[in-house]
């Protein structure tokens, strides 16, 4: 008898020893951030894998020169990133754009020389980034609070907003390029009437390219942002508002004490996603216009990778460079504000 029981309780104890149990418990112990930390961490080694390895292969190819297909390039460190920054790299840029704004012909008031920050493919990024990215939220927040009302139709009005977004690029680009060919084009005469655009060479005019290429853009990805904005309107209680006007609060209280605040978060994730997608503009530009009229930092890596791998390789990572700092400001102010 007592063999038996012997046999039982080394049966148990090897089954509640064993590495499979041990794991188990050590799963059960973990706090909730923990938990989560592990469970994000097959996420964490696919983007380092497939976002990490590539940033720093590019940091790696702006250490050389050389044009693509040399089986022997030449080490020159950061000299593209220095070129960059002092101009001595705008003879290889295409046309006559640069990097940085040139104010070497703008006398003693470089800030009025617009020519010279029209061709820098900094200012113009950040230019085009900051319009585009501050009309789309403005209107697409707009949107994002009728469609949050109850009306009669408000599934079709949701669909009719999704439709410009869901035109490929190309198709996009095509219709603003027609709208606006010297042949073809039907606003052309219109809108310079106005002084909006250029009456001729509308599409290689820098400034009225730019505006049609933004404007193109707030078209396109304004639904985008109404649609995330949307999703944090209809997260919110409504029986905050029902208290709101118990309380006699008016329609603007309700916005700037109960809407703005709980859809902030929301909204930075919006705005994030979209001056990051802005940063990165190349598809519109070259459909609509040409790099050299509207030049931005992906047209000036793409340009320029064929004749300086190692230059095209020093811009994209400077552009990802800005990129990261953007993404870092605003995930700082979203844990600040959620802190």
């Amino acid at each position: 008898m007592s063999t038996e029981r012997q046999t039982v309780d080394s049966g148990r104890e090897s089954r509640q020893s064993g590495p499979l149990v041990a794991l188990t418990r050590w799963l059960e112990n973990l706090g909730e951030t923990a938990f989560a930390y592990l469970l994000l961490t097959p996420v964490f080694v696919l983007l380092t894998t497939i976002a990490l390895y590539p940033l720093l292969r590019t940091f790696e190819l702006s250490m050389y020169t050389g044009i693509l297909g040399n089986t022997d390039p030449e080490f020159v460190g950061v000299q593209h990133y220095a070129d960059l920054f002092t101009g001595n790299a705008n003879s290889s840029l295409p046309g006559s754009v640069t990097f940085l704004p040139d104010v070497s012909t703008s006398g003693s008031f470089p800030f009025v020389h617009v020519e010279g920050w029209a061709r820098s493919t900094l200012v113009v990024t950040i230019l085009f980034a900051v319009v585009s990215v501050f009309f789309e939220t403005l209107i697409g927040f707009g949107q994002a609070l009728v469609l949050d009302k109850e009306f009669r139709g408000r599934r079709w009005v949701r669909a009719a907003i999704i439709i410009p977004w869901a035109i490929p690029l190309v198709i996009q680009g095509m219709i603003f390029y027609l709208m606006f060919h010297p042949s073809t084009g039907f606003l052309t005469q219109y809108l310079s009437s106005f002084g909006l655009v250029a009456p001729t060479n509308t599409l290689n005019d820098p400034t009225s390219a730019f505006l049609i290429v933004t404007v193109a853009d707030i078209w396109k990805t304004t639904a985008f942002m109404a649609l995330l904005i949307l999703a944090g309107l209809q997260s919110i209680d409504r029986s905050l508002y029902d208290v709101a006007k118990v309380a006699g609060a008016s329609k603007w209280q309700q916005f700037k004490l109960i809407t703005f605040p709980l859809v902030l978060p929301s909204l930075g994730i919006a705005v994030l996603f979209r001056t990051i997608d802005a940063m990165r503009i190349y598809g519109l530009i070259d459909s609509v216009s040409s790099c050299t009229t509207v030049p931005s930092l992906s047209c000036m890596v793409v340009e320029t990778f064929y004749s300086s791998r190692g230059l095209a390789s020093a811009v994209a990572f400077v552009t990802a460079g800005i990129i990261g700092v953007i993404v870092t400001i605003v995930i700082y102010q979203q844990y600040k504000e959620g802190v």
